[in-house]
């Protein structure tokens, strides 16, 4: 059995070559030869699965490593009898990371609370319920918008778009690209829907380039409506829009759901789907040991601090999001090589906090986060 896989699929060099014979090679550029007797891919977001890759070949299973699947024509792969999977919610806990070091950044920058602020979330799966909670967390007003949950579940809990826009102080977008369709999300933020926006509202995009139009958020970040944007995700990918990156209050090369954690999730969810498929031993698979954080003790004085404070030293302690804005911004022509090498980083249960001189509710905060609390 032959395998083609990303090269830069982390943890997976050595685990199925027992079973199979595995080619890596770099997502963008494998080719229609390069698996044309091949078995099964192994892909991230980058190798486009298409009929124009896929026909003629003996490809019957692909696997990404990812939670989005738009670069698979799901299709064709019906129509062909290939059987496919992603990997749902394995980096959901990194994103919510990403987003608590960005909010956190956005109110100690500007000098306000988030308590009691108001955050639209639009797309509320695995990863927007992540959000969710530490929105809960953070003592925020909730909004959310979720057409597909919606209609499933009733409309009680959840808000219009056109809601979401009029009331949120801060919105972020966690919603697959569906380009057509009752729930289309391709330019889902446009100048249109951005001037519905309350002035001096923030947005964030973590989800897919697309869901933005580049032209539209330019012209309205520039025009001073918006009080500023978060992208991680950007329309023609790595070649992003210079000229919104310079209007953006943070810009990073779609590394949301990079952490060390949600790397090993998804490499797992791959290699246990195709362990099933093929009838191979590794169906409950996972990396033996992943790396750990260089310090993962943080040591906090509580005393004349407020809470929201004490949880932002421990977030950005964990994950600081300005190393990721910095070096896309020093070198935007990098933002492949700034994905594929990118650093360990590791999730909030990997850390303990020392704590001194704080509330309860500081404790309990950072608790419900997911790190190991101890007094100091």
């Amino acid at each position: 059995m032959k395998i083609v896989a990303d090269d830069k699929i982390p943890f997976l060099k050595g685990v199925l070559e027992p079973y199979a014979e595995v080619v890596y090679l770099p997502g963008g550029k494998i080719t229609r030869r390069d698996i044309s007797d091949a078995d099964a891919l192994l892909i991230r977001t980058r190798t486009k699965c298409t009929g124009d890759l896929l026909s003629g070949t003996r490809v019957s299973f692909i696997a990404t490593a990812t939670i989005g699947f738009d670069h698979i024509d799901t299709r064709f792969c019906k129509k062909n009898g290939i059987t496919w999977t992603n990997a749902p919610g394995c980096n959901s806990s990194s994103v919510q990371q990403y987003i608590a070091s960005a909010l956190l950044k956005i109110a100690s920058e500007f000098r306000f609370s988030l308590k009691g602020r108001t955050i639209g979330i639009t797309g509320v799966g695995n990863v927007g319920s992540k959000v969710e909670k530490l929105a809960a967390i953070l003592g925020m007003n909730i909004l959310l918008n979720d057409p597909p949950r919606a209609r499933k579940e009733g409309g009680e809990k959840f808000s219009d778009l056109k809601t979401i826009l009029a009331e949120s102080d801060i919105i972020t977008f966690h919603v697959p690209l569906n380009v057509v369709g009752r729930d289309s999300t391709w330019h889902l933020v446009s100048e249109k829907s951005l001037k519905k926006m309350k002035k001096g509202a923030w947005i964030i995009n973590s989800s897919r380039g697309e869901v933005a139009d580049t032209a539209g958020l330019f012209k309205v970040l520039t025009s001073g409506k918006l009080g500023g944007a978060v992208l991680d995700v950007w329309e023609n990918e790595p070649d992003i829009d210079l000229e919104l990156m310079s209007k953006t209050f943070i810009a990073t090369p779609h590394i949301a759901g990079y952490s060390t954690d949600g790397k090993a999730n998804g490499t797992s969810m791959a290699v246990n789907s195709l362990s099933r498929h093929f009838g191979l031993p590794l169906s409950d698979w996972y990396p033996e040991c992943l790396p750990s954080p260089e310090q993962p003790e943080i040591f906090i004085d509580g005393s004349g601090k407020s809470d929201e404070e004490i949880v932002h030293i421990a977030v950005n302690y964990s994950y600081n999001i300005d190393e990721d804005n910095f070096k896309l911004r020093f070198a935007p022509s990098d933002f492949e090589k700034q994905r594929g090498e990118y650093r360990v980083r590791r999730e909030f249960p990997a850390f303990t906090v020392k704590l001194a001189g704080a509330s309860t509710r500081a404790y309990k905060m950072l608790d419900e986060l997911g790190f190991s609390v101890v007094r100091s």
